[in-house]
């Protein structure tokens, strides 16, 4: 980030949080804790969370200095590869947990949070998927800690027994309106148990994540494979159409009656989210989808390149998605007109995000393994 950002001043993105979006940093490493970074994001461009992502630490494990003296410490300890990992990611996820705290209390748990991964091949049983996320938020032990769920069909049984046994939950990897529905409906009745368990429900936060420039990307490759002036006049389309259609789907359960019992007794609704947020270097403005997803109650999580673009110039022009769900609808059924599938789409790219986070965890515990073994004593 550009060294104008410890001048003083009101928050950058201020303008942004005034239309109810909450920019958050995408991709926690040590690097932006010991450099004063992420303190610098906080106090003066007006970050409200972090979110964590394996292949970025697995690079940082590899190149950063910053890790040597844990990975040493590590190395003389007679651990599985799976605690080092949770040891190292945990160290990370507590410093900027303590960063946040502030932001934490001043919002009442709604934004300073830090969102930490979890090998999303537990969620393949739910029992171990609880065990391991009690074991991570063990480990970091600080209130505004979350941990990452995929919402496949196996993870949202996970999904609603962590929030039942109260932990914070980040919902990833959700392109379908119908799996948002299934994660929603985890998160209410996950809330439902704690309540009936007698567990504080203002403690257990929790967002839902779109990667909407995957989305964009698959659609558009399918679109410009036909080629014709209508498909093509649909590209770059389907991420804001799907956005709109989640938060009627947000708008609807939280504004209903059904969810007033619980906000009486403290519960936050799950926000939504919206990830893969960096736009292809083609694009003309590398902040499109901070500019075009925008309505109240919502967090836009940026990687440091687009955080830095929307701190130097944001083209607001107030909500872009409330009360337009029927131009959205009309988007998807033009597309589904062209043989474009919303939910063959959905099921294909959460297949491939599996896949990479899958090898992006290897590539994590390899990279882990490899510090230790090179401070192992001789």
């Amino acid at each position: 980030m550009s060294d104008r950002l410890g001048a003083p001043g009101a928050p950058e993105l201020d303008e942004l949080v005034a239309e109810g979006v909450s920019p958050w940093l995408d991709g926690l490493s040590r690097g932006h804790l010991a450099s004063g970074r992420l303190t610098r994001l906080v106090a003066h461009t007006g970050v409200r969370g972090v979110t964590s992502d394996p292949a970025v630490l697995a690079a940082a494990v590899g190149t950063d200095d910053a890790y040597r003296d844990q990975l040493a410490g590590l190395a003389s300890a007679d651990i599985c590869a799976a605690d080092a990992v949770r040891a190292v990611s945990a160290r990370d996820v507590r410093w900027a947990c303590d960063e946040l705290r502030p932001v934490y209390r001043a919002t009442g748990g709604l934004d300073g949070l830090v969102s930490m991964d979890l090998d999303p091949r537990l969620v393949r049983d739910a029992e171990s998927a609880v065990a391991e996320a009690e074991r991570a938020l063990r480990a970091v032990n600080r209130p505004n800690a979350m941990v990452k769920l995929p919402a496949t069909a196996e993870g949202i049984a996970a999904i609603r027994d962590c929030v039942g046994e109260g932990f914070p939950v980040h919902v990833t990897a959700v392109f379908s309106v119908s799996r948002y529905r299934q994660a929603l409906d985890a998160y209410v009745e996950g809330l439902r148990r704690a309540r009936a368990d007698g567990r504080r429900l203002p403690v257990v936060a929790s967002v839902a994540s779109l990667p909407v420039g995957l989305l964009d990307a698959e659609v558009d490759a399918g679109l410009r494979r036909l080629g014709t002036p209508e498909a093509l006049a649909l590209c770059g389309e389907a991420a804001e159409a799907s956005a709109c259609l989640f938060y009627q789907v947000y708008d609807d359960l939280f504004g209903g009656a059904h969810w007033r019992a619980l906000a009486a007794a403290g519960a936050h609704p799950q926000r939504l989210m919206w990830t893969a947020t960096t736009v292809p270097e083609r694009e003309a403005s590398p902040t499109r989808y901070v500019e075009r997803l925008v309505t109240w109650g919502t967090v836009n999580a940026m990687t440091l390149p687009t955080l830095e673009a929307a701190a130097r110039r944001l083209g607001l022009c107030g909500d872009t998605l409330m009360g337009r769900y029927r131009a959205a609808q009309d988007v998807w059924t033009r597309l589904e007109r062209l043989g474009i599938d919303a939910d063959a789409v959905a099921r294909e790219l959460e297949t491939r995000t599996a896949e990479r986070l899958a090898a992006s965890w290897d590539s994590l515990y390899a990279a882990v393994d490899a510090g230790r073994q090179a401070y192992r004593p001789r």
